[in-house]
Parts: C-alpha cells; sequence; structure tokens
C-alpha cells in the first residue's frame, strides 16, 4: 500500500501525490521555447520532485527530441572553483551514460572518445565542452536541470553564470544547452555576492505554487480510493486553510491522521481527529517546522517586523527590495498578499512564530485568575465553554495587573496585550483538554483564535486598535467569518494603546449572529 511521503522525493509507485500536470505542461512548454527557467523556493515545497518528472518527462519523450541531463550542486557548497569543475566534468559524463542507458543505446565511438579526452577545468572550457558537445548530439536537444544550485561554491558562481549567459545571447551559433532549468532556495541576485549586475539576467522566472484545494482533494483522493476510507470534507478544508497547502505540511497531517492516530479504515475522519493532529502537528519537531524555527531566530530584526505583520493589520508593505523582508521571503515564512502587504504564509507558521516569541513565562500566570476561581468554572455543567465568563475575566485579569504588563519580559509593550490573552486561553484550553489553533483571515493584524472542545467550536477575534472606522468593519468581518463557520456566537477583542483608551463591553446581535466585543486599555507606561 502506498503512504503518504514527507522525507525526500515522492513517486506514484509508493506514494500518494500531487500530479502537477499542469505545472508539468507549462514548463515542458517553456523547454520547448528554449527558455533558460530559475524556480527558488523555500525548502520542502516539492522543487525536487517536481524537476524530476519533468526530466522523466523529457527523457520518455518518444522522438527522442530532447537530451536532459540532471545534476545536483548540494554537495559542492563548501568546495573550491577548481575542484568543482573537474567534479562536474564527471558527473556531466555519467549523467549522459545514464540518458544512454535508460533510452537502451549506447555511445558512439567518437562522442564516447570526445567525453574521454575532455576535461572542464574553470568556466571558460565549459564553456567549449559544450559546444563541443552540440556537435555530437546532432539534431537532438540538451536540456540541463540543476537543483539545489545554491550549493554552488561562491568563487564559481559568476563565471558558471556568464557562460550559461554567452551560450544563451549567442543562440545563432551556440544551441547546447538548449534549455536549462535551476532550482534553488536563494535567488541569483542573493548569490551574486559581489552585488553587480546580475550576469544571469536572461532567465525565465517559474513559479512553482503551494497545493491548491482541489490538489488536496485529489491527494487524499487516491487514499480513499485504495483505502476506502473517507474524510469529512471540512476536514480536507482545514487542512488547505491552515497549511495555505504547503506540500509537507500537508503530507504530514495525511500521515498523523491515516497512520499514526490508528483510526479505524471503517470510520470517517472528522473535525475531532482534525483538532487532535493539528495539536500533533504544531507541537512535534518535525522537520519542516525545526527549518522555521532556526530560520525566524536568525537575525533579531526579524521577531519586530513579523510581530508588526501579525498584530496590526495595517501592516507592512511588501518590499522586495528591503534586506529582511526579502530574506524572510526567501526563507518562506512571509509572502506578498493580494493587497501589496506582507503576511504570513500559513496559520501554522503564525502560530509557531508566537510560539517562539512569546516568553515561557510572562509573570503574570497567578494574576489570571482570583482566589476564589478556577478555570473549570468556566465550563457549564454540560461541559461548554462560558466564552462570556472567560473573557469577562480576562479584562478584569488586564485591569488588575496594571502597569505590571510592561514586565513581560522579551515582549514589546505594543504587542503585549494579544500575547497575553493567547497564553491565557492556551492555559485555559490545556487544563480542559480542548484544542486551539489560529485561523488568520487575512494574513496579518486580525487573529481568530478558534477553540473545540467537546464538539464546540468557539471563535475570538483579536487585533489592535488602529480606529474606529477599522474596529466596525473588524466586526462585520467577524460576522461574515461566523457564518462561514456555521458558528452564532463570537467574540472580539481589540487592545488599546491610546494615551486615553475608551474601555467597553458590546453585544451586537444581527440576524442569527452575535458578537460580544471588548476594547480593553493597555498600559503603555508606568504611572507617576
Amino acid at each position: 500500500m502506498r503512504t503518504f511521503g514527507t522525507h525526500g522525493p515522492v513517486n506514484p509507485k509508493d506514494h500518494y501525490v500531487v500530479s502537477r500536470r499542469v505545472e508539468i505542461a507549462e514548463f515542458i512548454k517553456r523547454v520547448k521555447q528554449g527558455k533558460y527557467i530559475v524556480i527558488f523556493a523555500p525548502r520542502q515545497t516539492g522543487k525536487t520532485t517536481f524537476f524530476q518528472w519533468a526530466v522523466d518527462a523529457l527523457t520518455d519523450n518518444t522522438d527522442d527530441t530532447y537530451f536532459p541531463i540532471e545534476l545536483n550542486f548540494e554537495v559542492y557548497a563548501d568546495y573550491p572553483a577548481s575542484d568543482f569543475y573537474g567534479s562536474l566534468y564527471k558527473r556531466l559524463y555519467s549523467e549522459i551514460e545514464r540518458v544512454f542507458n535508460r533510452r537502451g543505446t549506447v555511445l558512439s565511438k567518437n562522442l564516447s572518445g570526445f567525453l574521454k579526452n575532455t576535461k572542464i577545468n574553470d568556466h571558460v572550457t565549459m564553456l567549449e565542452f559544450f559546444e563541443d558537445l552540440g556537435t555530437f548530439l546532432g539534431k537532438e536537444k540538451l536540456v540541463l536541470i540543476i537543483d539545489e544550485f545554491d550549493g554552488i561554491p561562491r568563487d564559481a558562481v559568476n563565471g558558471f553564470l556568464h557562460a550559461l549567459r554567452s551560450i544563451y545571447v549567442q543562440r545563432s551559433l551556440h544551441k547546447c544547452p538548449y534549455s536549462v532549468g535551476i532550482v534553488g532556495v536563494k535567488n541569483v541576485t542573493q548569490l551574486n555576492l559581489n552585488r553587480s549586475i546580475s550576469p544571469f539576467n536572461i532567465q525565465d522566472e517559474f513559479t512553482l505554487p503551494n497545493f491548491s484545494l482541489e490538489q488536496v482533494w485529489e491527494l487524499f483522493g487516491q487514499y480513499t480510493d485504495e483505502v476506502g476510507q473517507t474524510f469529512d470534507p471540512e476536514v480536507l478544508e482545514s487542512i488547505h486553510r491552515q497549511t495555505a497547502g504547503q506540500p509537507f505540511l500537508v503530507n504530514r497531517f495525511a500521515q498523523i491522521l491515516t497512520e499514526e492516530m490508528h483510526i479505524p479504515k471503517t470510520e470517517t475522519i472528522t473535525m475531532i481527529h482534525f483538532s487532535n493532529a493539528h495539536i500533533e502537528i504544531r507541537e512535534e519537531n518535525n522537520a519542516n517546522l525545526s527549518h522555521l524555527m532556526t530560520n525566524i531566530h536568525r537575525n533579531p530584526r526579524f521577531k519586530t517586523l513579523l510581530m508588526r505583520i501579525v498584530s496590526y493589520e495595517s501592516g507592512v508593505r511588501f518590499n522586495p527590495r528591503d534586506e529582511i523582508i526579502s530574506e524572510l521571503t526567501t526563507l518562506g515564512v512571509i509572502g506578498k498578499a493580494s493587497d501589496g502587504m506582507c503576511e504570513v504564509v500559513n496559520p501554522i507558521y503564525q502560530y509557531c512564530i508566537m510560539q517562539a516569541f512569546k516568553p515561557t513565562i510572562n509573570g503574570l500566570e497567578q494574576d489570571y485568575l482570583t482566589d476564589d476561581t478556577d478555570f473549570l468554572d468556566y465550563l457549564t455543567q454540560t461541559g461548554e465553554i462560558n466564552m462570556e465568563m472567560l473573557l469577562d475575566n480576562f479584562q478584569n485579569f488586564i485591569t488588575r495587573v496594571g502597569y505590571r504588563i510592561l514586565q513581560v519580559p522579551d515582549t514589546p509593550k505594543e504587542f503585549v496585550g494579544q500575547d497575553l490573552l493567547y497564553a491565557y486561553l492556551d492555559q485555559f484550553v490545556s487544563i480542559i483538554r480542548g484544542a486551539m489553533f489560529l485561523e488568520v483571515q487575512t494574513g496579518r493584524g486580525r487573529m481568530d483564535l478558534i477553540i473545540f472542545h467537546n464538539g464546540h467550536k468557539y471563535i475570538v477575534e483579536t487585533k489592535i486598535w488602529e480606529g474606529k472606522k477599522r474596529y466596525d468593519a473588524g466586526k462585520k468581518q467577524l460576522s461574515a467569518y461566523l457564518r462561514s463557520e456555521r458558528v452564532s456566537e463570537g467574540y472580539y477583542v481589540v487592545f488599546d494603546h491610546r494615551d486615553e483608551p475608551e474601555p467597553r463591553m458590546e453585544i451586537e446581535t444581527t440576524d442569527d449572529i452575535s458578537i460580544r466585543s471588548y476594547v480593553i486599555p493597555v498600559i503603555q507606561k508606568v504611572p507617576t
């Protein structure tokens, strides 16, 4: 039986896969046009698998028009350029033989002699090698695919790219390689360490998107067809929303639900199962989230920018020329929203970012409750959460602690209100053995906390006060979201940092939707 793959390239024989038919067709189209194609995307997004499939499609071409060679530069990270070119020659030789063997043919005597008697010492002899190789291939068009390109030695980058550019711009004379595909994490500008004009300005950018909702259905549908186990449609929609289709996270959700939770195969996988899988995936140290944590701690300036993005609806304008924004984009942490602003790419990442930057102990835990209360007091006799009492107590807690919120360690004062609400609800949910996760409706500023307990769903939206217009608009947004989630009651918590805040608690009911709103003043300086 096939499985869901999360380690390295996947294949249809051993794994459930998203076919990527449209994307492969688009790539092949560009190859036929002789493009020099680049794709730079974060790790574990399916790049290697995609290009292996593209190479297979070209190799299996019945008319043998294309001669695809696949290379991987990952092992060259610490190589000097001189050793790099010597090894590159050996790998090119090996790959050429592999293509012939796969076709069931042998190298001609002349081609074999050429390969045995040729050396590549630098980018100039590499250029000459390709020029000569083209004469032996005849009408066949060499397609060169280079994976993990950012492993190329630093002192080889410019020369290597200049050689490829020279071939491209003199195509009437040199047609080998006919097309090039470069795959990596860093883009060419970031690799061009001397900051000069890029020698590879002939590149054709190719985007390999995350899985669409339809592709998530395709992936899980293969499992259902083979095993017979079905999924509540809301589960697949929630997986897509929480991951934004990130391939590793989608497949990891699938592994947990179908292999590790031991759900009987005759039982439909429901939102209760999803909630448990969500807790598991966000609290484990899987490779994807470990990379995320390592990356966001690389630079202290990342924290300020990320907290600004997740806390303010007004957000941060996406500027690809800003070094911090560019690096976080390359790392796959943020992206450009449809309105041109920065956004965290999916709710699971936002949850992990908040966890990473909130203090383990904020020093106010003992003040969450008064002496005569307990978190279990906020459960009704029927096991439901009394959200009104729970949030009323939080509002009173902020008043009780006053300026002491400014003493919470490692938390900028403008974000402390949201951090404390999150920590407060997180502790409550842990005690009652519920589940809480984020729904990031805009990718920034507006954040919905979703609590699951005993089959009930509770939605709390939180943001920072940015004016009455945004405050009123937020209630309308929450109302629409509650309808989409088929929930009749919602809670809206806004933190007011102004010198003269306007605290309030109000309840509004429109049609079948009720929203309980709080505006909570947050002290920004110690009173005199």
